[in-house]
This record gives structure tokens, C-alpha cells and sequence, in this order.
């Protein structure tokens, strides 16, 4: 289904400021439909003089009298006469329409759209059946009296407020409550939900007759309305226990301000979760900083005791635990900072570069880190195994590609990955691979534990390969003959 900037452009000469204005009055007429208990219907002329419904909207607070799609049909010649009389008058018509899809008379009033040019634009239909219409009452009555001050408003040019559209998607709806004031700002009628939540902030008078501030509501948001003559939305704690978000609409006639309507909704519930959400994250965020300051001090007093030790090999031995265990530490340390449970991979990528630039290189051979993309957003239970593989990656890389006396060189990491994969490749220009090396009975510790944590914890792939030309190509690492350094290439599921 096309949007209706879409079929405004397929199927008519409009321009854009006439376009963004029905886009306007379509992010409006939830709530039209609502006051007008009726469904609702858009219609726009064609270029060949034809008329189209371009949008249609159902009431929630009454019943539909069509259950289908009426987007894109075209008008009957009996609602093509009240459309083109309204439009041509640009004036309200109302008649009666006799439709096969209908078990009764339909009523429709026809409402001329004015555009910001001042010409009509369109029309605006509320289509309804006796059968199906609620009985009238107070509250029937006082929304259809608003609902036609709107509508004189619509075929006069002054609805939808000229501006930036707002965002409406969470605010009030009519049935949420409705107050209903007069040009003073004094209250002619509220609905049975909008007493409710009076009586939920401790407003339990009649309130007819008096005025927001008179009754201890606050009413900065409708003066703010009626001065600016356009809507205001505004939340505020109007108890220390009750949180209300409040619209309010001015209604206007030739410019001057006649009235105005107040939607109001209780939103409590919703912040108080908003609210556990939140200390819930910082108290998920505070674990993680604990976790890393815990993992920082096993690793100095793992540095410690390797101070006391004599052999060589113990002493190694504690210094690679050491580097793992400060791998581990920088994903909490990254996640600490972080909004939920997901960190943006290349956020734990460039200070292990860093890590292993300190720990890695030397004098003696220098190495050369680059990182190349980013793998997009990954959750804690991929980001820490995964930062764990390439630190043993990166050591492999520099231990056995350069090894002590060599002239050193390059290691790449590039980073991709789709929707449903991450790809790795940790690419080095140093020594190649033994042409009889056998990645599944490789018995080092280092690529032990790659393997383990990428086929299992990872459910991913792992390749080792020679490198080729073309590899080193793709990564601006140029000059080298086949067979010069190693390619390990690394697939997982996200």
C-alpha cells in the first residue's frame, strides 16, 4: 500500500507544501474520527478531474460502516456531486448516499480542505449510518459541537496548525479524557475519564465553571496554547505520585481563539516502568563495573606473584592469563558504559589493538596493528568470547608470523558482517603457514582455546589459510608473494 505522499504524487498535479499540509491533517484525524464517532475518508481530485479516496481512518469510539480498504477507489456520481459542490463553494455540504456495500443510508458530510495556498485541495469526508451511530447524549453532543468548530476550522486553512508536524504517536487520545473549554479557559465539560484522573490527582469538586488554575491543575500547557495559537503537549507530575500527559488543542474562528480542548491521559504506570527500566539498566551497568574492577585485581596480584616466580615458563604462562583476563575486563569495562546488553564490537576492537600494541611489539620487531570496519552491535554473550578469540588471534599472529630478530610487519583485522552473520579475518604479512599445519590438531594453548570458544560458545567457522596477493590488496597491504603470511577467516552467527 503506497503512503499517502505516494498516491498524492501518482495521481496528482499537487504541490508539496499542499502535500506536506494533507500529510498534517492525516497525522490529525484520529482524533476528528473519534469526536465525530464516524468513519472518515480523504478524498483527492485526479488529473482527470476523477476523484479518489487517498486515505480512510475508523473511529475508536464507535462502530465502522466499512470493513474494507476504500484506498485508491474512485468516488460514486452521487459523492462526486457533494465533493465537487463543497469544493467549489469551499464550504461544508452534508447528504445522503445510497451504497451497495452499505444495509443503510449513509450520511456524509463533505469538509473542503483549504491548503496553505488558500485554494481547496481536497475533501475531507465523516461518513456514518443511523443504524450503527451511538445515541446521542452529553458527551455525543459536546464532542460532535467540537468536532464541527474543527471542521469549520479545516475548510477555512486554519487546521492542521501551520509549523513542524509533533509527534503524536503517544499522545493522548479522545477517549483517554477530554476537556472541553471556552475562550476564557474555563472548563464547559469534561468527560466521565477525564474526572477520573482529576479525582486521581485529588480534584474531586464539579469542575464546570471554573477554570485550571482555580482548581490546582496546572495550565501552562493551554497557555501556552492559547497564545501561541497552536497545540502543546506537555508532561508534568501534577502530584508527587500521578504523572499526566496533557494535548491542548485551541479552537479558533477568523483567528481568534474561541475555545480550546484538553486530551489528557494518566501515564503513571508507564513512567514508574520507564523508571525501574532505567535503575535496572544503571544497576546492570554498575555489575559490569564491579565485574571489571574485580578482573583488574586478580590481574595485578596475578602480576605480583609472577614478580616471585624464577621460571621462565611460569612466569609466561601467568603473563597470558594476565593478557585474557584484561581481555575479558575491557568487554565489562565497554559494556559498563553502555545503554543494555549489546556494545558496539569496534568499541572493544580498537583498545585490544592498543593492548596489543603495549604487550605484543618491540623494538626488535615491530608490528604494525589496523582494524578495518566495525561488525555493527553484538550482545555481551558474543562480544566476550569473541574478544578472547582475537586477543589469541593477534598473539598468534605476532608469535609465529614475526618471530623475535624478524624485520616485522603488518596485522589487519577486518570486521563485516550482515543481519544474521559476523565475518573476522585477522590477516598478518609476516611468515606463512607450514605447509603441513592441520588447524584441528594444532595443540597450542592459544589456538586450543580459538577453537573451542569459536565451534562451541560461538557455533561459528574458523579457516586457516596462506595468505595470496589478493588478500593483501584488499587491505591496502601490498608487495607480497603467495604464500607470505596467514589468513584466518572466521564466520559466526549473531
Amino acid at each position: 500500500m503506497a503512503t499517502l505522499a505516494e498516491f498524492i504524487r501518482q495521481h496528482t498535479e499537487m504541490s508539496k507544501e499542499d502535500s506536506t499540509h494533507l500529510q498534517q491533517l492525516i497525522g490529525e484525524w484520529g482524533m476528528l474520527a473519534d469526536l465525530c464517532f464516524a468513519d472518515m475518508l480523504l478524498y483527492l481530485p485526479q488529473r482527470d478531474g476523477e476523484w479518489l479516496v487517498g486515505a480512510q481512518v475508523r473511529p475508536a469510539t464507535g462502530q465502522t460502516i466499512y470493513r474494507s480498504d476504500l484506498v485508491g477507489t474512485p468516488a460514486s456520481e452521487e459523492e462526486t456531486s457533494i465533493l465537487e459542490e463543497a469544493s467549489t463553494a469551499g464550504e461544508i455540504r452534508e447528504g445522503v448516499l445510497l451504497k451497495q456495500e452499505s444495509f443503510d443510508s449513509v450520511y456524509i458530510m463533505a469538509i473542503p480542505v483549504r491548503g496553505p495556498t488558500g485554494k481547496t485541495i481536497g475533501v475531507l469526508s465523516r461518513e456514518w449510518s443511523t443504524q450503527v451511530s451511538r445515541q446521542p447524549g452529553e458527551l455525543e453532543r459536546t464532542y460532535l459541537g467540537i468536532f464541527q468548530r474543527i471542521a469549520s476550522m479545516i475548510a477555512q486553512g486554519s487546521f492542521p496548525f501551520p509549523g513542524r508536524a509533533a509527534d503524536l504517536s503517544a499522545a493522548p487520545r479522545v477517549g483517554d479524557g477530554a476537556i472541553v473549554l471556552d475562550g476564557r479557559g474555563v472548563i464547559e465539560y469534561a468527560s466521565p475519564n477525564a474526572v477520573s484522573a482529576l479525582h486521581r490527582v485529588g480534584i474531586t469538586s464539579n469542575v464546570v465553571g471554573q477554570s485550571l488554575s482555580e482548581l490546582g491543575f496546572a495550565d501552562s500547557p493551554l497557555r501556552q496554547s492559547f497564545e501561541r495559537r497552536s497545540p502543546v503537549i506537555e508532561e508534568f507530575d501534577q502530584t508527587p505520585d500521578v504523572t499526566l500527559l496533557v494535548r491542548c488543542l485551541p479552537i479558533m474562528e477568523d483567528d481568534i481563539v474561541t475555545g480550546g480542548l484538553i486530551l489528557l491521559r494518566d501515564v503513571t504506570e508507564v513512567r514508574r516502568r520507564d523508571r525501574m527500566l532505567l535503575s535496572k539498566d544503571a544497576t546492570i551497568r554498575e555489575i559490569h563495573h564491579r565485574v571489571k574492577n574485580n578482573l583488574q585485581t586478580i590481574s595485578s596480584l596475578l602480576r605480583l606473584q609472577a614478580r616471585r616466580l624464577t621460571s621462565p615458563e611460569a612466569k609466561e604462562a601467568i603473563q597470558e592469563s594476565v593478557r585474557r583476563i584484561r581481555t575479558i575486563a575491557l568487554v565489562h569495562e565497554t559494556l559498563s558504559r553502555e545503554p543494555g546488553d549489546e556494545v558496539a564490537f569496534i568499541e572493544i576492537v580498537r583498545p585490544l589493538m592498543r593492548l596489543a600494541e603495549e604487550g605484543l611489539q618491540s623494538p626488535d620487531r615491530p608490528v604494525h596493528f589496523v582494524v578495518q570496519g566495525d561488525g555493527g552491535r553484538l550482545p555481551a554473550t558474543i562480544a566476550t568470547p569473541l574478544s578472547v578469540v582475537l586477543t589469541e588471534l593477534l598473539q598468534n599472529a605476532v608469535d609465529h608470523g614475526f618471530p623475535e630478530g624478524s624485520p616485522g610487519g603488518t596485522v589487519v583485522v577486518q570486521l563485516a558482517g550482515s543481519d544474521d552473520e559476523i565475518y573476522v579475518k585477522v590477516i598478518n604479512d609476516g611468515r606463512g603457514l607450514d605447509p603441513h599445519f592441520n588447524l584441528d590438531a594444532a595443540t597450542g594453548l592459544g589456538l586450543s582455546i580459538v577453537r573451542t570458544l569459536v565451534t562451541t560458545e560461538l557455533n561459528g567457522s574458523i579457516t586457516m589459510r596462506p595468505g595470496v596477493p589478493e588478500d593483501f590488496e584488499a587491505v591496502g597491504v601490498a608487495g607480497h608473494r603467495r604464500g607470505d603470511g596467514t589468513v584466518v577467516e572466521l564466520r559466526l552467527p549473531r
